[in-house]
């Protein structure tokens, strides 16, 4: 059975009052609506990518009202860029369900939270712990690091038992005064961002360090123990640079389901017969030099192909001639909008 470490929740509150991060824009606020938004945000995003968008959304969307009521295809613009792109949409449909479900007010329990689309376990306790201090334990990837190497702790978390056994002991963890939970939360937080690295430690800055088991073994990085692997696939994909004599470009929205479901692109096609064959009318052919995009468990091989013709053809394929003035203000992804913008 694995023991706790003495007085772990009172070393972390008082670390995070005197060397945690204090300043964020997204800190010392009681908002569930700013709280979430910063939390699906800074999901597989770095908190400096963040800094910028999470200004230009709230200016924007300023509430949770606002968000619901805005069109999906302008909050994925404001998202365009950030990636992950079933974020900008579970998020425009939470919206709407705080709404349509709960008058507009963000539920106060984890429980509760957790029943809205894209908040997980860990998301709903980060809400409920800052914003009504509820005793509810997080636990994303930066946290499974600090509390499996505090606790030594090395069964496999590729197996649920095992991660729910971590679960368990997180919530043991916990404060028992509900008033230091949003401050052992940020600690947390934190302490996995900026201490407690993944390929690096800095146990000399670290609370913990004197109850830390990994750190008493010596084996630190050891920590957290995943064995099952996703499998990395690849997708050549061709892409058609429609461009007319006014100097609009063809545009499509892509499916709900898929790569960049939901955005506006440049046409995708399998093969570079099919991107030919879709506007034969087109002249001037121009093949950009390919280059790979990578994605969380797939590389894309992109090959985009430009092509001139007047204003009156049309590809032969989904789309619309949209103004060169217009385009950056849509929702693209972001290899589509690096190479519309260098040209």
């Amino acid at each position: 059975m694995t023991s706790l470490p003495e007085g772990f929740a009172r070393s972390m509150v008082d670390w995070q009052r005197l060397h945690g991060r204090q300043s964020l824009p997204w800190q010392n606020t009681q908002d569930p609506y700013r709280v979430w938004l910063s939390e699906i945000m800074l999901q597989q995003t770095q908190v400096s990518t963040v800094l910028d968008y999470f200004p230009r959304f709230l200016a924007r969307c300023p509430d949770v009202a606002s968000l619901a009521a805005a069109p999906q295809d302008d909050v994925l613009a404001l998202w365009s860029g950030l990636g992950y792109y079933s974020r900008a949409r579970n998020l425009h449909r939470c919206a709407q369900e705080v709404m349509a479900r709960f008058g507009g007010a963000f539920p106060r329990r984890a429980e509760d939270l957790q029943t809205l689309p894209g908040i997980g376990r860990s998301t709903a306790a980060a809400i409920a712990a800052f914003c009504f201090q509820e005793r509810a334990a997080i636990l994303d990837g930066n946290v499974k690091r600090v509390l499996t190497r505090v606790l030594g702790y090395g069964e496999d978390l590729a197996v649920a038992k095992n991660e729910k056994a971590l679960w368990a002991l997180a919530q043991d963890l916990l404060p028992t005064q509900a008033a230091d939970m949003p401050r052992y939360t940020q600690a947390l937080m934190d302490l996995g961002a900026t201490v407690c690295l993944p390929r690096k430690t800095q146990c000399d800055g670290c609370p913990v360090s004197g109850v830390c088991q990994a750190k008493g073994k010596g084996t630190p990085l050891a920590y957290p123990v995943k064995t099952r692997k996703l499998k990395r696939s690849s997708a050549t994909l061709w892409l058609l640079w429609a461009v007319n004599a006014q100097g609009q470009v063809w545009l499509q929205k892509r499916p709900d389901r898929g790569i960049w479901a939901g955005l506006f692109s440049l046409p995708v096609f399998d093969s570079e017969l099919d991107l030919l064959a879709a506007w034969p009318q087109g002249a001037q052919a121009q093949y950009i030099a390919p280059w790979k995009h990578v994605l969380t468990h797939r590389d894309l091989h992109l090959h985009p192909v430009r092509m001139m013709g007047r204003a009156a053809q049309a590809p032969a394929c989904e789309g619309q001639w949209i103004d060169a003035g217009a385009w950056p203000d849509m929702g693209l992804p972001a290899p589509i909008r690096v190479l519309l913008t260098s040209g």
